[in-house]
């Protein structure tokens, strides 16, 4: 069996920004696991904030024996961006090799189009008032936050979008005196959930303070090992493969988020349909999905995920599973 990792770049169809900074294209990192004729593939998006690189990632990968397989990939890698692409490829090649799809040998039901988020990265309040009415027809909006003027730019996206679900995601941007002076407004604009409102580490205040409306945890939420850290402070976990390590171990955690009694998210990096096909088995009847990625691309793969009116559907076989 034959690993090999290759970086790519996928032109956005707008600039995308965030309180951590602006991009105009994705950048992933693409792993192709050869095994015969059988080709399995899988995507990842290493991020800055988690010390990730394309050249650390790369390098992770090429430690890994060339007889990998998915239990030993848990215990070789840790959680992140590296052991997700792997990991995503080698479901890949078994369902190749089996002749079936991926959510079949996981033993699960058969998957269908889901809702999902459309992000409006930050942006000046006369800006993403315009894209949010560009975007009012979607059903769920997704608005960056993190910096000044956050309670103008929320009052100018819902005079965009009147009637359009939101949530906001301040992608630890916020301190927890600013979270109590705007949860009131966000509660009065209809905002359904606020995502990451504190920085990791500190974010114990979270349970020391009246949460009016859903917290959900993203940065603070990785693998079933940090669920213990959430309890009391959070109320919806978000899922990343990227932040997982893979599909295998964001499942096992989908279903233990389900048993302790949290909401459940499921997001993404900024990558392409390839990286979102797994995870729309992660989201499959979940409360909230943010599978947004390949929307936000003016290029992505072929063949590339469809959205309609009924949602982003599922992947086809000759892009993954």
């Amino acid at each position: 069996m034959h690993i090999e990792t290759f970086s790519e770049s996928f032109r956005l169809a707008e600039t995308f920004t965030i309180s951590r900074g602006s991009r105009d294209f994705a950048a992933v990192l693409s792993v192709r696991v050869r095994d015969g004729d059988h080709v399995g593939m899988g995507e990842c998006v290493p991020y800055k904030r988690y010390g990730e690189t394309m050249e650390s990632v790369s390098t992770q990968i090429e430690t890994l024996p060339s007889e990998i397989t998915r239990p030993i990939l848990q215990d070789a890698l840790p959680a992140g961006a590296a052991r997700n692409a792997v990991d995503c490829a080698l479901w890949d090649l078994e369902a190749k090799r089996l002749g079936q799809p991926v959510w079949k040998i996981a033993g699960l039901e058969a998957p269908g189009p889901v809702q999902t988020a459309f992000t409006l990265s930050l942006d000046v309040p006369e800006k993403m008032e315009i894209a949010a009415a560009k975007h009012a027809h979607r059903p769920l909006l997704k608005i960056k936050l993190g910096g000044e003027n956050d309670m103008a730019r929320l009052e100018a996206v819902r005079r965009g979008a009147p009637r359009t679900d939101i949530i906001v995601d301040a992608n630890e941007g916020w301190t927890a005196e600013i979270y109590s002076e705007l949860a009131p407004h966000l509660v009065r604009l209809g905002v359904l959930l606020v995502e990451q409102p504190l920085p990791v580490g500190e974010d114990d205040m979270l349970s020391e303070i009246e949460r009016p409306l859903p917290v959900c945890a993203d940065e603070s939420c990785h693998d079933r090992a940090s669920l213990s850290s959430l309890a009391g402070k959070y109320d919806v976990a978000n899922i990343k493969l990227d932040k997982t390590g893979g599909l295998t171990e964001a499942l096992a955690l989908r279903e233990a988020v389900i048993k302790q009694d949290y909401t459940v998210m499921v997001g993404c990096m900024v990558g392409t349909s390839l990286a979102m096909a797994p995870a729309m088995l992660v989201a499959q009847g979940v409360a909230f999905v943010d599978l947004d990625g390949p929307l936000l691309l003016a290029e992505d793969r072929t063949p590339a995920l469809a959205y309609d009116d009924a949602g982003l559907h599922p992947a086809q076989t000759a892009l993954w599973g």
